[in-house]
Formats: C-alpha cells, sequence, structure tokens
C-alpha cells in the first residue's frame, strides 16, 4: 500500500473519514527503538479521545493510538471477487434470511426481530438492515424487552467485510455492552458448475418435506419440537437431499431452497464414519441440478471460520467468501 506524496509519508485521513475504508500505518510498542511498522485495512469505525477503531473484514476491531500514525488513506472499496456472482450485501442478506424464516417476526423499522423457540441463533436474532425508526440505543432497548418477554437471549446479526456491511453498528454494539458470540462467513458461486460435477447421484433422494430419518441425521437440538419442523419448512421452494445408511439414519443428508436466481444450501452433513468419500459433493451436485430446474444460476451457503473440511470442499466447488456475519449477545449483569 503506497503511502507518500511527494516521496514522504503522509497522514490523510481525519475523525470526518468515519465510516470510510481506510488503509493506515502505525508504530507498535515492541519494546525496541523506534518500534515496529504495522499496516490494518478495514472500516474505520470511531475516533474519539485520541484513539481510531478499525474494524477489519473478519469484524475484528483493532484499536490505534492517534500518536502512532505514521501514514494513512481512505481506499475503495473491498474488491469485487474474482470468481462467482455479482451481489450486493442487501440483496444476499435478504436472501440468506427468506431461506430460514422464523416462527415469529415483527419489524421495528428496516429492523426485523425474530424468534422461534430458541432454535438457531439465525431464527431467534434481529436483522437490522437499514434504520430502525429510532436512535440505535433505544431501539436496542426495544430488542432486548423483546426477547426478555419471550424468554429467549437477546441477539443481533450483523455484517462486515463487503460493500454496505455493517461495521458501524458492529462497533455501536460493542460499545453498548453486546458481545459478538459467534462468527461465520456467507460463501457464493456460479451454480452450474456445481450441478456438473461428476458425482454420483443415483443414490441421492430429493423430498419437499423433511421425515424423521432426516431429522435423525440433523442433531442441532435435543428433542425436534414444532419450531425445528416449521423453520426446516421454510423457504420459497425448499428441497431435503438424504442418502440411505444402514441403520435407518442417512449417511448423508442436505437442504437448499431456491428463491429466484439464488440456491441456498444448508444442513449438509455426514455420518463421521463415512466422511471423504464423496456424500457431501454427491448430494450438493443433486441439489444444485434440481435448482437448476427451477430456474436459479447463483448458490450461497454459510460456513464457519473453523471447519476446515467443509471449506477445503466448497472452495473446490468453486465457492468464494462473500461477507462475515456475527452474531453479537447482550452481555447481562
Amino acid at each position: 500500500m503506497e503511502f507518500t506524496g511527494g516521496g514522504r509519508l503522509e497522514i490523510r485521513v481525519t475523525s470526518a473519514d468515519v465510516g470510510k475504508r481506510v488503509s493506515v500505518r502505525y508504530v507498535t510498542d515492541s519494546g525496541e527503538a523506534g518500534g515496529t511498522f504495522t499496516d490494518a485495512v478495514g472500516v474505520l469505525t470511531s475516533w474519539d479521545d485520541g484513539v481510531l477503531l478499525i474494524t477489519r473484514r473478519s469484524g475484528e476491531g483493532v484499536r490505534i493510538a492517534e500518536s502512532s500514525l505514521v501514514a494513512g488513506k481512505v481506499v475503495p472499496a473491498a474488491p469485487a471477487r474474482r470468481r462467482g456472482p455479482s451481489a450486493t450485501f442487501p440483496e444476499l442478506a435478504r436472501a440468506t434470511a427468506r431461506a430460514w424464516r422464523p416462527v415469529e417476526s415483527e419489524a421495528l423499522g428496516e429492523w426485523t426481530l425474530r424468534a422461534s423457540d430458541g432454535f438457531t441463533r439465525r431464527a431467534n436474532s434481529v436483522l437490522p438492515l437499514g434504520d430502525p425508526g429510532l436512535p440505535v440505543a433505544g431501539a436496542l432497548a426495544y430488542v432486548r424487552e423483546w426477547y426478555a418477554a419471550r424468554k429467549l437471549p437477546a441477539y443481533v446479526q450483523a455484517a462486515t467485510g463487503a460493500e454496505g456491511t455493517q461495521e458501524l453498528l458492529c462497533a455501536e454494539l460493542d460499545r453498548l455492552g453486546w458481545r459478538r458470540e459467534v462468527s461465520a462467513e456467507v460463501w457464493i458461486a456460479a451454480l452450474a458448475p456445481i450441478g456438473d460435477l461428476d458425482a454420483d447421484v443415483s443414490a441421492v433422494r430429493l423430498s419437499r418435506t423433511v421425515d424423521e430419518a432426516w431429522l435423525r441425521r440433523y442433531q442441532r437440538f435435543e428433542e425436534p419440537g414444532p419450531a425445528v419442523r416449521e423453520v426446516l419448512a421454510s423457504g420459497p421452494s425448499v428441497w431435503f437431499a438424504s442418502v440411505a445408511g444402514a441403520d435407518g439414519t442417512p449417511a448423508a443428508i442436505g437442504r437448499c431452497v431456491v428463491d429466484g436466481r439464488w440456491a441456498g444450501f444448508m444442513a449438509v452433513e455426514v455420518d463421521p464414519a463415512l466422511r471423504r468419500r464423496g456424500l457431501a459433493t454427491s448430494v450438493m451436485t443433486a441439489l444444485a441440478r434440481r435448482a437448476l430446474d427451477e430456474g436459479a444460476s447463483a448458490a450461497w451457503l454459510q460456513v464457519e471460520a473453523d471447519n476446515d473440511g467443509a471449506r477445503a470442499l466448497y472452495d473446490g466447488m468453486g465457492f468464494a467468501p462473500h461477507h462475515h456475519y456475527h452474531h453479537y449477545r447482550w452481555a447481562e449483569a
């Protein structure tokens, strides 16, 4: 990153640039004379009392003393991905939300409060895609009361790392006492190459409904109550895939929601004893072919940062990261 102007290092960022993507160079206290130069790139989310807060793509916040700056400037938004479809953050956020609909929801301005008897954070968190219609602190106070009335912890889902994501909101949540509890990534890809994979799909059964056998493999709950089934069945066009197992529990499962040009893949799970045999690829390919038949052309999925096996599989299918999303929980006293 070039910081010089006329051969000299320059600081070309100010507190007026809060909300913009910046690149800065600063000196860290290494215990050695002169310290060490370090660079940080991300959204400038605050500049208060002589301290800058820069939020990186991952959602990590970096606090930098103004006095340690040696160079800095505003930089363009993160470049578009080199592979996969074009997608804006709002479009993708709404598509992912439609694929995992809550049992109960309420609008607060352009925020959506979601509840589903505690089944997954996604279906029991606020989706803040715009202006709540009142100051953020007041909106969050209403959120806390809304979830308390339902005997649920209060969560807000917010994103970082793409043009139009919510770095400023993430910083405000942190400032107001909300704590980031878990993070994941949304990856996207062209759909046709997934459907064209050389995979054995002959054993993959597709169904419009979820059955007890499928639920036995999907171990994300203690007991599959009504909220589990309702959330899983939600979405514009839902498909469930399964590969029969020896004991009546499927060897592999998956879920796909087709929504216009998008096909969202979720709940791809394989019996641990049968992994690395191509079953996940077969499930994904069978679902992709059905989604292509319904007119979809692009794919998305969500993957946790530490799931190395899944990330390697999806990378090989042509998926690439689009943005990070985080669940912030109210840190109750």
